[in-house]
């Protein structure tokens, strides 16, 4: 049996904004999810939208829990933030189920921990982890490698996020709040090969975004997961990323409300347009994609990954991240419509 029919895949915190569009997407594909989570009420209500799923709650402190809610599955994918608490035991699950885990984290600090902690487990286990596997990571990750193209190294790479806005989840509030505690006020930046931690504050500058956004205002060194995700297995010893003032302001405004949906699939009317620049010696490389609702396409990246590990499309096991783990071109052409993207040379 090919990967999709039949194929069950459990999805941790399958009620949450991002789980709910993630379990949408396993269903369209034909595999059948298993709904579980810290919150059982949460999972109970869930489950009456979607008669005839599994539902299996379970703390993230109950290994046992954890267990019985991946037995049977042929994968994982982990959409409960803050991932500082949670990847770890899950992953820890996956690893005893010996099952491929796949997380949406956006969070750097978790990614980091899931790269130091987990490569050598999960290598010897002889099974794959891919974190990030989302807006946020995942898909600059993708657009970095794919703009690469057949370049090993380069000077720096720079990803800016054109987002006509953003309205925070309650779990993007959550996330926020557990790295800005972690960090103790200070800010992260990847700067000559490395992860500094500074009190700097952040420049405003212009970024001339193709069409049709133009040139916007961005925040720069607004430090996403990308820092974590690219040099991780490409040689770039500057990474930045920007984010449009717009979304900034709406990330950093404490009244901002959660989306609201626009269409039937329960979408926001948000756009976004992620403009992937590298620069070696005097030439640069690009690749652009752009969507609508940044956490509504996650699901899709999410759900091809778990779709190409189980078709042992990824070539490898340990912890890696998308651009590593898979053929970044080729896996951006399979998220068309979710998302449109093009390179310039």
């Amino acid at each position: 049996m090919g990967p999709g029919p039949g194929h069950t895949v459990a999805v941790f915190g399958a009620y949450g904004h991002t789980g709910r569009f993630v379990v949408a997407e396993l269903l369209e594909r034909g595999f059948v999810p298993v709904l579980s989570g810290r919150d059982a009420d949460k999972l109970r209500a869930l489950a009456a939208s979607r008669p005839g799923l599994d539902v299996r709650p379970a703390p993230v402190d109950d290994p046992a829990a954890l267990d019985r809610a991946l037995a049977g599955a042929a994968a994982v994918i982990n959409c409960a933030g803050p991932f500082t608490t949670t990847a770890a035991p899950v992953i820890e699950a996956a690893l005893r189920a010996g099952i491929p885990y796949i997380d949406v984290a956006a969070e750097i600090e978790a990614n980091t921990d899931t790269l130091a902690h987990f490569a050598d487990r999960a290598r010897a286990a002889k099974t794959v982890v891919v974190p990030a596997m989302a807006f946020y990571g995942g898909l600059g990750d993708l657009l970095v490698t794919t703009a690469m193209g057949d370049w090993t190294a380069a000077d720096e790479a720079h990803i800016a996020y054109g987002l006509s806005g953003w309205h925070p989840t309650p779990g993007t509030r959550v996330a926020g709040a557990a790295v800005q505690a972690r960090r103790d006020g200070q800010r992260v930046r990847f700067r000559q090969g490395r992860l500094e931690y500074h009190r700097d504050d952040l420049p405003t500058l212009d970024w001339h975004f193709p069409a049709p956004l133009g040139t916007r205002a961005v925040i720069g060194e607004f430090t996403m997961a990308d820092v974590v995700t690219v040099p991780s297995h490409l040689s770039v010893p500057e990474v930045r990323t920007y984010m449009t003032t717009e979304a900034a302001g709406d990330l950093a405004a404490p009244d901002t409300p959660a989306p609201t949906a626009v269409d039937g699939s329960g979408r926001s009317a948000q756009t976004f347009l992620v403009d992937a620049v590298v620069r070696s010696g005097g030439t640069e490389r690009r690749a652009t994609a752009w969507g609508q609702d940044i956490y509504a396409v996650t699901a899709p990246l999410a759900v091809e990954a778990v779709r190409r590990v189980l078709d042992g499309r990824t070539g490898r096991t340990g912890v890696a991240f998308a651009g590593d783990v898979f053929d970044a071109p080729d896996f951006l052409d399979a998220l068309a419509p979710h998302i449109t993207y093009s390179t310039t040379a």
